[in-house]
């Protein structure tokens, strides 16, 4: 089981479920975004790929929090590198959600 909670840095809550195994929520915050990525069983590697696709965005990791036994989760505080308000709720949950096909078909 694999849970991510990231909080970046923008009210809109966006959810996605992946191949039945990974749930995606995108919530916007005054400063940022709320991303929570859940999976019922262990995706060793996705974390690289999600903060990777962070990076592409321009979001930038200032703190980050991971903790792991029956389940995976990760904490972590990230601001926008700019363009705050280039990038909403949607593209951070698209680019989420695109990484985790990614690391799906490259596992």
């Amino acid at each position: 089981m694999m849970i991510i909670f990231c909080l970046i840095s923008h009210q809109l809550v966006l959810n996605f479920c992946l191949n039945k195994l990974q749930q995606v929520t995108v919530e916007t915050l005054e400063k940022g975004f709320l991303i929570n990525v859940y999976s019922e069983k262990n995706c060793p590697g996705l974390l690289v790929s999600i903060l990777e696709a962070f990076e592409r965005l321009g979001l930038e990791v200032l703190d980050a929090r991971v903790s792991c036994s029956n389940n995976y989760r990760l904490e972590a505080v990230s601001e926008n590198e700019g363009q705050a308000e280039s990038i909403d709720a949607r593209v951070v949950k698209q680019a989420v959600v695109q990484a985790i096909r990614n690391w799906s078909e490259s596992s």
